[in-house]
């Protein structure tokens, strides 16, 4: 028996196996699959591969459909049968990421000659048609091909790589065979890229009666990583079988809202107005999908249910634990009454005060700080300060902006200019990333440490603070979530941290100054907005300076 061709040494999970993370040369050298194949090939009689033979009315599981899938299963459901008048408008930030996208495979196509089927749009088997008949002449290179498998009576798997790149062996063809090749924007790897990958390698394997060792990825930060085939199907397969099962039963999953997965899906709208209907608890803070499991076993579906629970009927539930048992059941008291709640008292705690007055300090001079960022190029284009001083009663906001690029290094000198003015003045901000990008900034521009560890030592963060002594009605521990709880409102209500993103690469290309003046608005406005709850938390631990929790009598 000959050696495997696939390495024992690589394991998923080895994010860092750089082995793995290569230049893709173009054309593409990879390797034919040897020793025992994913699963077993059956070849044609004929030599040459069937043409796909399908109407309107089957199943075309296509493998964007599967890579949604992976990610929400009632996504991929609404997409075959949902109403397409109830999906939302692609937002601004998304378009933005799709011409980043198309900008990434233009690059990664480069100069080349590639060829590119000609067919209607998603009209599958005339895309199948035109790209076997570029497979069966040997063209180097194939981009936006279709590729066709029935997978069984009714239902058809569509591949659509963005690449297919011809290698020497033997296959249906002839000499030659074809890898597939998906361009992804993300940085790492992920799973379902994977698995994705894995799908074009399984369906183009049946029709080129051929296994390629590898699929592969080309990241746009990383590079090319080379998706290990025998490895990746039978994880890929499984997945398959249940939305296949899925969609074939028309079994509808339930509604359950993530907001880092959902908030940009076309189906949002949709699915939260369903689950504010029913208060659905995946509305609630620390509700994940396999809390919701334990719960649902224990018929708590309701927030009346849950807020009357006694904490130790689920700390020891998988992924609870006392604290999260205890938070979850003032999360729904909280959500119930619409007020803001003590942290929970644990069992056998002494009673402490929640905050230490030098944990959230008052001083003559305070500041307000808010960071615009676009991860993707690495950049800081703002600084934004709000200066309150008590003394003096006024609010004066101070924007750093760097309206080219090229500025980034100029407006952290000027924000350094600016904190360094006010040296006993803590720094109040909200989350983690103002220190992560301070330092980080600090390193890039060859800042003294000195000062820069001295201004983080200055640092307040209100996000910690608060979600460490509160519990508030509301669906989030976000900023904007919070602060409109208590009554503040953004100039402009859709701004978020993603528009701010696009509105920074539309004045880039167009030159119009009004989205730089929407930014510095939507930039004031989160400083504003971090001052307000603040404020608040200050007030609200006068009245509540004690943990508290209530036992209920009904259970």
């Amino acid at each position: 028996m000959s050696a495997s061709p696939y390495p024992l040494e690589r394991r998923w999970g080895e994010e860092n196996d750089s082995a793995h993370s290569v230049a893709l040369p173009m054309p593409l050298r990879s390797r034919q699959s040897e020793g025992h194949p994913p699963i077993p090939l059956h070849p044609n009689p004929n030599g040459i591969p069937p043409v796909p033979q399908g109407s309107d009315q089957d199943l075309w599981v296509t493998d964007e459909l599967l890579f949604d899938y992976q990610r929400c299963s009632r996504r991929a459901f609404l997409d075959v049968y949902g109403d397409a008048d109830r999906r939302d408008p692609p937002s601004d930030y998304l378009k933005k990421l799709r011409q980043d996208s198309l900008a990434h495979q233009l690059d990664v196509l480069g100069e080349g000659q590639v060829h590119r089927p000609h067919y209607p749009h998603q009209d599958w088997q005339a895309g199948a048609i035109a790209t076997l008949e570029l497979m069966q002449q040997g063209v180097d290179r194939i981009t936006k091909g279709v590729v066709v498998i029935q997978h069984e009576p009714g239902i058809w798997l569509v591949s659509c790589p963005d690449l297919l790149v011809k290698q020497s062996g033997v296959s249906a063809f002839g000499d030659w065979y074809y890898v597939p090749v998906d361009v992804r924007l993300g940085k790492r790897p992920k799973l379902d890229y994977q698995i994705t990958a894995a799908f074009h390698a399984y369906v183009l394997a049946q029709v080129q009666n051929a296994w390629s060792a590898e699929s592969w990825l080309m990241l746009r930060q990383r590079g090319a990583y080379a998706v290990y085939v025998a490895e990746m199907v039978p994880r890929m397969r499984d997945i398959l079988n249940e939305c296949v099962d899925m969609l074939r039963l028309q079994q509808e999953p339930e509604v359950f809202i993530a907001h880092n997965r959902c908030d940009l899906c076309h189906w949002f709208s949709h699915c939260y107005e369903l689950a504010q209907q029913d208060d659905h608890l995946s509305l609630l803070p620390g509700v994940t999908p396999n809390r919701y499991h334990y719960l649902r076993n224990l018929n708590l579906l309701s927030l009346d249910a849950l807020a009357v629970t006694h904490p130790r009927l689920l700390e020891y539930l998988p992924g609870f634990g006392s604290h999260v048992a205890y938070r979850l059941v003032q999360q729904a008291r909280a959500t119930l009454s619409n007020a803001a709640l003590p942290r929970p008292l644990m069992p056998e705690e002494a009673p402490r005060p929640l905050l230490h007055p030098h944990e959230l300090p008052t001083s003559p001079v305070e500041l307000y700080f808010d960071i615009e960022a676009a991860p993707e190029q690495n950049l800081v284009y703002l600084h934004g300060v709000l200066v309150v001083d008590r003394h003096a009663q006024s609010e004066v906001f101070y924007p750093f902006l760097a309206s080219d690029p090229d500025d980034e290094a100029a407006v952290w000198y000027e924000f350094l200019d600016l904190v360094t003015q006010f040296p006993a003045a803590p720094v109040y901000h909200f989350c983690p990333f103002e220190v992560q990008t301070v330092r980080r900034l600090g390193q890039k521009f060859n800042s003294s440490s000195q000062v820069v560890e001295a201004l983080i030592e200055r640092f307040v963060d209100l996000h910690e603070r608060v979600t460490r002594v509160a519990v508030l009605p509301v669906e989030s521990y976000a900023l904007k979530a919070i602060a409109r709880w208590l009554g503040f409102n953004w100039r402009d209500a859709d701004a978020n941290g993603a528009q701010s993103i696009f509105w920074y690469a539309e004045w880039r290309r167009t030159g119009d100054r009004t989205y730089l003046d929407t930014i510095l608005r939507y930039n004031e406005d989160d400083c504003r907005a971090t001052y307000h709850v603040k404020e608040w938390l200050t007030q609200f631990l006068q009245e509540n300076p004690y943990p508290a929790f209530e036992v209920s009598k009904e259970r």
